[in-house]
């Protein structure tokens, strides 16, 4: 049987000195956890996090053509997007499947930097190279190695980050250089966790430098597991649970994402998938009583199955399970009463709307 090396990132040391709790994920070793999960996850909500997210790939697309290539095969309008600017997209088959999903900065008005998901770098970068065959002016090349990356999440993660930076940082979805401790780091306005924060685009040499910085000023460490409790309680995607190669964006509620009108590849199918409507919809929900929902369980309506549950857990933040699951329209409607077998037991759950924290019970 053949052993898989697994990769680790420059802060591999520093996780193991915090008392990490390492997983293999995507090919990486990775903390899901130190303290533990719920603490990380309101330390997010409530002050400043930092997570180790290098094992995320990057390509960068340069030249005359790199706008047109990139239009060619990303959902959004790349025309859109502004110098510094940073924009969320699909790369999608021709068929309307998604191979993943992307946030693109224009770092120049012929440089993207485009990042994946640490599961889809290679099968990313292979389609992106094929593809630019028909772009004799744009040059795609594969820059993961160039960068470490570190999420910095939460109320206070801005003020944390602003204390050691040079000049003003980048405004939601907008991207560029600062100096943080006198080192280069390209700073990004985006996030996984519905808080405000900086990803932080690093030199590998820098990152301990970065990460030890942040901790000294009180950033909390924060694993995976949270990652993923915060990503759910604001109905972000995870790609392999909520979308996948054989599944649609409009399906997957992100039809805001998606410019037919660009002709990237797919854009003829999904024009009429839009017109005629999904087959099923991607719908957050609540349970109101025991229980927590887990990928793969049915949705039932009066004992039949109208769909699957793609992500669930327990809410830190509103103490209750929750999830995204796919379901035909007709329960798609916020309020629909759904039934979900957990391991054999049906549990209550309703149809809730995005997103699920904050709610109308909570603060904010």
């Amino acid at each position: 049987m053949q052993q898989t090396t697994l990769k680790r990132t420059p802060l591999f040391e520093r996780h193991q000195a915090a008392g990490a709790k390492l997983v293999p994920f995507a090919g990486w070793e990775m903390p899901v956890q130190y303290a533990g999960i719920r603490g990380e996850h309101e330390a997010v909500r409530t002050d400043v996090g930092v997570f180790d997210v290098s094992h995320m790939g990057e390509i960068e697309t340069r030249g005359e053509q790199a706008e047109a290539f990139l239009q060619r095969i990303l959902s959004n309008d790349v025309s859109k997007l502004p110098l510094g600017g940073a924009q969320y997209s699909l790369l999608c088959k021709p068929d309307g499947g998604v191979i993943d999903d992307l946030f693109t900065y224009r770092l120049a008005p012929d440089h993207f930097l485009t990042v994946t998901n640490a599961s889809n770098h290679e099968k990313d970068l292979a389609w992106f190279v094929e593809q630019a065959r028909e772009f004799p002016g744009a040059v795609v090349r594969d820059s993961a190695d160039d960068y470490a990356m570190l999420a910095v999440q939460g109320p206070r993660a801005r003020e944390v980050v602003q204390a050691f930076a040079d000049q003003p940082l980048p405004s939601r979805m907008t991207a560029g250089r600062r100096l943080l401790t006198g080192r280069s780091v390209l700073v990004a306005g985006t996030g996984y966790t519905g808080e405000d924060g900086v990803e932080l685009l690093i030199d590998p040499a820098d990152a301990s430098a970065i990460w030890d910085e942040l901790l000294k000023r009180g950033a909390t460490p924060v694993g995976l597991g949270a990652r993923d409790t915060l990503r759910l309680e604001v109905c972000f995607h995870l790609y392999g649970n909520d979308l996948m190669e054989e599944r649609d964006p409009i399906a997957a509620g992100l039809g805001w994402a998606v410019k037919e009108e660009t002709g990237f590849i797919g854009a003829d199918v999904l024009a009429q998938t839009r017109a005629a409507g999904p087959t099923e919809k991607l719908v957050p929900f609540k349970l109101t009583d025991k229980g927590i929902a887990r990928q793969g369980n049915a949705i039932l309506s009066g004992g039949e199955e109208i769909g699957v549950v793609t992500s669930g857990t327990l809410s830190p933040s509103l103490d209750v399970g929750i999830g995204m699951g796919y379901v035909r329209p007709e329960f798609a409607a916020p309020g629909t009463e759904l039934e979900i077998d957990v391991r054999g037991k049906v549990r209550p759950a309703v149809v809730a709307t995005k997103p699920l924290y904050p709610d109308e019970e909570t603060d904010g």
